[in-house]
């Protein structure tokens, strides 16, 4: 199954990923991670375009068409972009699941975002102006919203356990 996990930065995306990951076995695709790695080749500078993401989508292929389980995350914050993770699953035959993290206090994700640490080596986080002013397209079909400021990590996973078990995951 495909867990397609997006949101702005700073609403909790890695950390839920990184909880779950484990307890499902499953691959965590971070785009984050992709991008920085072909920063670090000198292919490219920041912004990479849609190189991670097209990455991100044939190694969760790959890993779908072997029988893994993938959270995918990463922003995702077009419509081009989230149709194109339904798309890899399908492409693999499995369902896919799609989340969008937010935190609804905006007090708080400001926080986040402004005390958050780098945890991978030479990527710049996105400051407080990055994240309010970067395009976000609204989502036009059903998703699971998980809501970080709301929860504690731990009813965010069991939240998005339950909605795996009514999808089959």
């Amino acid at each position: 199954m495909l867990i397609s996990l997006g949101g702005l930065p700073a609403t909790g995306k890695t950390t839920l990923a990184r909880v779950l990951a484990p307890q499902l076995g499953a691959v965590h695709l971070r785009v984050d991670t992709i991008e920085q790695a072909i920063v670090r080749s000198g292919l490219a500078t920041h912004p990479v375009g849609p190189a991670g993401y097209v990455i991100g989508y044939a190694q969760a292929e790959e890993h779908l068409r072997q029988g893994l389980t993938v959270i995918a995350e990463s922003v995702n914050p077009l419509s081009v972009t989230r149709d194109a993770w339904r798309d890899t699953a399908t492409r693999a035959g499995t369902p896919v699941l799609e989340v969008e993290t937010i935190c609804s206090d905006p007090v708080e994700h400001r926080r986040r975002a402004t005390t958050r640490a780098v945890d991978i080596p030479g990527l710049r986080l996105p400051d407080w102006e990055d994240i309010t002013g970067r395009a976000y397209e609204p989502w036009t079909r059903g998703h699971l919203v998980i809501d970080t400021a709301a929860h504690d990590i731990d009813a965010c996973v069991t939240a998005l356990r339950r909605a795996l078990e009514r999808v089959g995951g």
